[in-house]
């Protein structure tokens, strides 16, 4: 597992790289292939590759995950797959090539795979825009997703998840001189800055409502009052009803500085997961860890989104963070405890198992 896990991290995918993207379908379609006996569907949304496996004509079991990773091209020249101890470290060991190498080593273990279906994406970092209908349709067929995310700290269950908003504000001034007509522009450096600072009582942090601006650009020269400017913005709601209410207000959002005006882009992502989605997959897991003698599993709701909103929005049974154990998705040095790697792998197999009981 840890030879296989290095391989996929070697093959680096950032997720705006569609190059990149196909060179790490093309492996994991691979791996898969020797692991599971047969060759995935790759399936085309636009120019983005997804693969999937679907065993059999009935579902019973979705597994769902991804193969992007929020890392540069060039990144793993400098910080190379590496394994010391317990602990293998390298861009998107963690999130989430780990628990990729785990589900397909889960299902190796399995004599009849009818009625699985596993669907791995390459744009889950990015929200999930062209394959979404492809997870929402996979859990629509289910009767249980479970999503092999990354786990919470010290091995614990995602139970839940906020729900997430992607907006854009871009501002358009107009430009001048910075030093002999500066009155003659409009600029939007100061505009997108009131912006900012309107977003701030947006949020509702008592009830999990956070609004984050997270990217500023503007500006081509120190000479120049700047005409144009982008604030990205994060959205997070526990609640559903708060997705609408931070919606309308970004897009009631007006400007102030003469001259500069103001389009937003985006709006919600992905719907709450609530607690409630996957009460009986959480025993189920917790039972068989006491049964294989593992550690006691637990559960958490975590802030961070993933494709287990939507199959859970669609009404799907949904447990999340079976991937890998470890910690650091998104920065630097996140690693993986590899004594983990076949526990949880042997935790999905019977989950997958104890579904098709049923």
């Amino acid at each position: 597992m840890v030879d296989e896990l290095a391989e996929l991290v070697a093959v680096e995918s950032p997720s705006e790289d569609i190059t990149a993207c196909r060179a790490v379908v093309e492996a994991t379609a691979e791996l898969g292939e020797r692991l599971l006996g047969s060759r995935p569907e790759i399936i085309e949304v636009g120019e983005r590759p997804h693969l999937r496996w679907r065993f059999g004509s009935t579902g019973r079991v979705a597994l769902i995950g991804h193969v992007d990773t929020v890392w540069p091209l060039g990144t793993f020249a400098r910080w190379p797959f590496s394994v010391e101890g317990d602990v293998a470290t390298g861009p998107g060991c963690f999130d989430m090539k780990a628990g990729v190498v785990q589900a397909l080593h889960a299902l190796s273990t399995l004599d009849d795979l009818d009625g699985i279906e596993v669907l791995l994406t390459t744009d889950e970092e990015l929200g999930s825009q062209t394959s979404r209908h492809l997870v929402e349709e996979a859990a629509a067929r289910a009767l249980a997703t479970f999503v092999c995310e990354p786990a919470g700290p010290g091995g614990v269950l995602k139970v839940g998840r906020k729900g997430t908003g992607m907006y854009t504000l871009r501002v358009t001034g107009r430009a001048a001189h910075a030093g002999l007509e500066p009155e003659k522009g409009a600029n939007a450096l100061i505009e997108a800055s009131h912006l900012i600072l309107a977003l701030g009582p947006l949020a509702d942090p008592a009830i999990g409502t956070t609004v984050t601006p997270t990217v500023g650009v503007s500006g081509t020269a120190t000479n120049v009052v700047p005409a144009d400017a982008r604030v990205e913005v994060d959205v997070r709601v526990a609640v559903p009803e708060e997705a609408g209410r931070v919606d309308d207000a970004i897009h009631a959002l007006v400007t102030t500085v003469p001259g500069c005006h103001l389009e937003v882009l985006g709006g919600p992502n992905r719907p709450p997961m609530p607690s409630t989605s996957g009460p009986d997959l959480f025993d189920a897991a917790a039972a068989i860890a006491e049964r294989l003698g593992l550690d006691p599993i637990k559960g958490i709701t975590v802030g961070g989104g993933s494709d287990g909103n939507f199959s859970a929005a669609v009404g799907c049974a949904t447990l999340d963070g079976l991937g890998a154990v470890g910690n650091g998705a998104h920065a630097e040095g996140e690693h993986v405890v590899v004594s983990a790697m076949p526990e949880r792998a042997a935790l999905l197999a019977e989950l997958i198992l104890s579904v098709r009981a049923r």
